[in-house]
């Protein structure tokens, strides 16, 4: 396929890497020419320093031909001119990046009359996922399938948990609950279980689960947290905006610290409920003034990352507040993980795989269709959830007699209301929602499971 984008900061170098990771031809626009030299060391794409709303300039980078153009600029305006301009010259997709609050009611009005075929907003996708952790602090990440039915839970096994040692043949029997796991990942290593493994202490385990069944599954291994009453959110950028709203939607007390006096402002007056703190949230004294202590959620949100893990990692030591850590920049992964940071966000790497769903959903066949996609475990696996359309050679019979390539795993299955965590004598059937984790390759279409 190929694909334009324009804007090459943080997000447009993620969608770079991805998509030309699944061989995408990619051209790349960008008006700072440090930064396209930069990608044209690292990447194998073509890189055009100039304007994304210059006809002249999308006319260069092929916009006559392309099947898509992807508008991630600093400048919501501009991304937005940037899509119409290639409208009126080529024929693609657009997709748009749109930040600002002010526009967020009148999402549905830009696609239509821009003629965008998505708009994505990285703050209020990341502090969506950041509320879902609120809601259920047991786990260090969920991702939603199936219209919110299903749910994938992630979780760490911690010193003395009952898990440590149990075979997964054994879970079921044991715990008596209805859970499937998906995936575990072990150190660098990824791992699609089979009746054989062994949990062990530090594993990141993965769950598919309605979510009265992880409830009961998490109070049963001894990690049930009930939601989160209050929050601490230091920095009061748009991701705080945006998640301090959702959360005073479902009851909880906000308090965000922000060291910018006219932002302080601003936030007062947009979020009436909230208690706005102008002060500097690296201050120890002002976070224990302000509770830290007996705070039940602590976001760590400001525009540095090293600020954000300090946070993070003083407010797991004075408090027992489950807390969320934004990183934007740093690319240390490994490093990373092996922090106390609770859960951690990457704004950046969850706007690249929202574009990719859509992107692979292009590639549909008439069969299936891409409905929802994350990216676990690093990026090196992946969940993606399809609609069934039609009859095919994986529909109408037993799991157990399909021929799936190695490292996939049906997780469920969603019919008519119903969710079925499947064993081998379930089958597929036309209009089920179906949820598939795989690892080692990557797929747009659900027939790319079998074996050839």
């Amino acid at each position: 396929m190929d694909i334009i984008i324009v804007g090459c900061g943080k997000v447009g170098y993620t969608l770079v890497e991805e998509l030309s990771s699944e061989d995408h031809n990619i051209v790349l626009i960008d008006e700072n020419p440090r930064k396209v030299q930069y990608i044209d060391e690292k990447l194998d794409v073509i890189s055009i320093v100039g304007n994304g709303i210059s006809h002249e300039t999308l006319i260069e980078a092929g916009v006559e031909t392309a099947d898509l153009l992807i508008a991630v600029t600093g400048d919501d305006e501009k991304n937005l001119l940037c899509c119409v301009v290639a409208k009126k010259t080529g024929h693609c997709h657009t997709i748009a990046r749109v930040r600002n609050p002010i526009y967020n009611e009148e999402l549905g009005f830009l696609k239509k009359e821009f003629g965008l075929a998505m708009i994505i907003n990285p703050e209020q996708t990341a502090a969506n996922e950041i509320s879902r952790i609120f809601q259920l602090p047991s786990a260090i990440r969920v991702d939603t399938f199936a219209k919110g039915h299903v749910e994938l839970l992630h979780f760490k096994i911690e010193n003395g948990s009952i898990l440590i040692g149990l075979k997964l043949r054994s879970l079921s029997s044991t715990l008596h609950t209805n859970v499937l796991v998906c995936t575990v990942m072990r150190g660098e290593e990824v791992i699609i279980p089979n009746g054989d493994f062994e949990f062990r202490e530090h594993d990141v385990v993965s769950i598919a689960a309605q979510r009265h069944d992880a409830i009961n599954f998490f109070q049963k291994i001894g990690i049930m947290k009930t939601k989160v009453g209050n929050a601490i959110l230091a920095g009061g950028g748009k991701i705080s905006y945006y998640l301090a709203k959702a959360l005073i939607q479902s009851g909880i007390r906000v308090t965000i610290i922000d060291i910018d006096r006219n932002r302080c402002d601003v936030l007062s007056s947009m979020l009436p409920e909230a208690t706005i703190i102008c002060g500097d949230a690296t201050d120890q004294d002002l976070l224990s003034q302000e509770g830290l202590e007996n705070a039940q959620g602590f976001a760590a949100l400001t525009g540095l990352d090293e600020e954000n893990i300090l946070l993070s990692l003083h407010a797991g030591k004075v408090s027992q507040a489950k807390t969320v850590t934004k990183i934007n920049r740093i690319t240390f992964t490994s490093v990373i993980n092996e922090l106390d940071l609770g859960s951690i966000i990457y704004p950046r790497v969850i706007t690249a795989d929202y574009i990719s769903k859509y992107v692979r959903s292009m590639d549909n066949s008439k069969d299936s269709n891409v409905e929802t996609l994350y990216k676990l475990a690093n990026g090196k696996a992946e969940a993606l959830e399809f609609i069934i359309n039609g009859e095919s050679a994986i529909t109408g019979t037993p799991l157990q007699n399909l021929r799936f390539r190695k490292n996939t795993l049906i997780c469920c299955i969603y019919r008519g209301g119903r969710v079925i965590l499947p064993s081998g004598q379930d089958i597929i059937k036309k209009g089920d929602s179906v949820l598939v984790v795989i690892y080692g390759y990557s797929i747009s279409d659900i027939l790319e499971t079998l074996e050839d």
